[in-house]
């Protein structure tokens, strides 16, 4: 059973790869950077990200992703944090007040890149992209940034490990999912202390080249990357003195695909631990918590229960995300901007 149904979800997987379909994370609230470029440089760090993810754990061939992720403000002034979140001697009656926010702020720009990786079964996606964002302040308490990520995608099939009825299948012979794309992602963020909203493009260039040509058939044959709409939205509850609720929601639409729906809510104790649910419409249900170990380096672990079909024979998902906050002056321990 689980032979067969393996090799179901290699060939579901091979119609996603032919799609260009990205990959998706449960903890993408940690790292929004993996959706939206405008993300780049808006901590007062360098802020460094490795993540794993293991989708469908128990069967022979389910995707594994990993990725590196790193960025960092430049030209910003750093400011001192607020809600306790630097470390050191701070009042608990002071911990809630915001900073002066009456001295101009200036605008400053961000840097950043990108290495992903998902292996599924003899399928595989490599993906490397730099990014810049310019972060613009538009009130007292508000920025508005927009960014840009160009970069390049590589799919690659290892036809040796693929046994076909028919021997020279021009499928694995032609090129199809053997060759290298050029990727560009946009995005734009408003945000505050408070709250954040988002939008975003991906995989914007179709990259379309001739490869199969099937007669009386109908489909897409031309191996166009599939583009990627990202809208998402979160806000920060500040319910008491070192106790914070954050809900937040996140919308994925690519054609022809239908949209998911990302629901996730966050409940943060004294800027350290963390925990919270996330359901995805249709297809799974999360749980995940997580720890600020330091201002040096933080911890989290997601594990997904699908609520489709696969859940009655695979052992979930599972993801791992660990991160480094560089060149932290300020010895910040929990995000300021992007919690």
């Amino acid at each position: 059973m689980k032979k067969l149904l393996a090799l179901a979800i290699t060939l579901i997987s091979a119609s996603q790869v032919f799609a260009q379909q990205k990959p998706q994370y449960s903890q993408y609230t940690l790292n929004n950077y993996l959706l939206n470029p405008a993300i780049t440089g808006i901590e007062d760090y360098a802020d460094l990200k490795f993540g794993m993810r293991h989708q469908w754990s128990g069967l022979e061939g389910a995707p594994k992703s990993y990725y590196a992720t790193m960025h960092m403000p430049i030209m910003k002034e750093i400011t001192p944090t607020y809600r306790g979140r630097r470390t050191g001697t701070v009042a608990k009656e002071a911990s809630t007040k915001r900073p002066n926010v009456h001295r101009r702020l200036r605008p400053h720009h961000g840097i950043g890149a990108m290495a992903m990786s998902t292996q599924t079964g003899t399928l595989k996606r490599s993906s490397f992209s730099m990014s810049y964002a310019y972060h613009l302040p538009v009130s007292k308490t508000t920025r508005l940034s927009a960014g840009v990520s160009p970069g390049f995608i590589q799919y690659r099939l290892d036809p040796t490990s693929v046994r076909v009825v028919q021997g020279n299948d021009p499928a694995l012979s032609d090129g199809r999912v053997n060759e290298t794309k050029f990727d560009l992602n946009m995005g734009l963020w408003l945000y505050s202390r408070e709250f954040y909203i988002g939008v975003a493009g991906a995989q914007l260039v179709p990259s379309k080249r001739d490869l199969i040509t099937i007669r009386n058939t109908v489909g897409d044959n031309t191996g166009a990357l599939q583009k990627h709409y990202y809208a998402t939205a979160g806000y920060r509850l500040d319910l008491a003195p070192g106790f914070a609720l954050v809900p937040s929601v996140m919308v994925k639409m690519a054609e022809p695909s239908p949209a998911s729906v990302d629901a996730t809510v966050k409940a943060i104790y004294s800027d350290r631990v963390w925990a919270g649910a996330s359901y995805r419409h249709k297809e799974s249900v999360t749980a995940m918590a997580g720890i600020n170990l330091s201002p040096l380096m933080d911890v989290a672990y997601s594990y997904d229960a699908s609520t489709s079909p696969l859940g009655m024979v695979s052992a979930g998902s599972h993801e791992v995300v660990v991160g480094f906050k560089l060149i932290n002056a300020n010895k910040v321990i929990c995000p300021q901007w992007a919690w």
